[in-house]
């Protein structure tokens, strides 16, 4: 599974952002939200951002209009003036730009394009290109964390998108948090509380595997079954899987169905380990775990490599996954490592 790689960013590059799902970025009551992450991008890393023509019109209007969410993707890839593409934040609808995809345009125009969460749908957009893509950080969430970016996704942006080294060990993030404060401008100056993290976990697996990176956001994936955009046989063979849960925390028994159906369509066999994300709030922390286990050992997939409780889903700080990129398992140490650059 050999993708294209986009180039790295350095300061003073154009960014561009988009709202591919919910559109409240847009959204008065919320626009201070957008903005604290746009400074971010400038004063941070140096970038210059212009957001696309309908990424600030609003929820109501970015629901009724997926075309125009697409043409704002289309048009950002086009423009040679910009180097990345940012989403502001997921949602639960990007599955309805498909009919307005042109999948030539992403191949022949390969840059950055970063987000999580339903972002997943569009990630799978530029797989089916054939381009390196980066499961990561949003703008209304990780780039306008309260007070400041946390030091851990700073770090793995600059690691990722501005270096062409290969990106290495990922450390565990020493604390995390999945605190809900209101989106209410006067909570701007208060920390979200952190709790220690506990890091990997090898829930199963011996030795050392390596594989190429391919997931997303489980629930988000069930979109796509089915579609155009669910990938071809080869992106699973010898592949490292990385799923995550969204805030809604399916429950342990759907997240059961969602594995069996990957042992079903022989996934999971094909694979050559699974890293799991730290579920938000770390609700049903040890049930998901129980769930997992179950199915590896219905399927007889008792030996395959698997890291839980890593730091890139809906919890914050979160590091980057370049899809394509060959990543590594180590079960003695319980580490995963980045072995490629993702960017060029």
């Amino acid at each position: 599974m050999m993708l294209i790689k986009p180039k790295k960013l350095q300061a003073g590059d154009l960014v561009a952002t988009v709202s591919p799902s919910w559109g409240g970025a847009g959204n008065s009551e919320l626009r201070w939200r957008y903005d604290l992450g746009i400074k971010r991008l400038v004063e941070v890393f140096g970038l210059e951002v212009l957001a696309m023509p309908n990424s600030l019109k609003g929820a109501k209007f970015a629901y009724n209009n997926p075309q125009a969410r697409a043409e704002d993707l289309m048009t950002a890839f086009k423009d040679p003036q910009i180097k990345a593409i940012f989403a502001n934040i997921g949602g639960d609808d990007s599955i309805r730009l498909l009919p307005y995809i042109d999948f030539e345009v992403i191949r022949q125009n390969p840059k950055i394009f970063i987000g999580y969460s339903d972002i997943t749908i569009l990630h799978l957009f530029c797989l089916k290109s054939g381009i390196t893509s980066f499961y990561g950080p949003a703008i209304m969430v990780d780039f306008a964390e309260n007070v400041k970016m946390h030091d851990y996704t700073i770090e793995m942006v600059k690691r990722t998108l501005f270096s062409n080294e290969p990106i290495g060990h990922i450390d565990a993030a020493k604390a995390w948090t999945s605190e809900f404060l209101q989106w209410d401008e006067a909570n701007i100056n208060i920390s979200r509380k952190m709790k220690v993290n506990t890091g990997n976990e090898v829930l199963q697996g011996e030795g050392t595997v390596q594989g190429r990176l391919i997931g997303g956001c489980i629930e988000v994936l069930e979109f796509a079954k089915g579609t155009e955009i669910w990938p071809d046989n080869h992106y699973w063979n010898e592949a490292i899987l990385f799923f995550e849960t969204s805030e809604e925390k399916p429950e342990p028994q759907q997240l059961k169905y969602w594995l069996r159906n990957y042992a079903a369509q022989g996934i999971l066999q094909k694979a050559n380990g699974i890293i799991v994300a730290k579920p938000l709030d770390e609700k049903y922390f040890d049930e998901y775990k129980t769930s997992i286990l179950d199915v590896m050992k219905e399927y007889n997939l008792e030996d395959l490599p698997i890291l839980y409780n890593l730091n890139f889903g809906h919890t914050e700080p979160k590091f980057i996954l370049p899809y394509g990129a060959m990543a590594e398992i180590n079960c003695r140490t319980g580490s995963f490592s980045i072995l490629d650059s993702g960017v060029n």
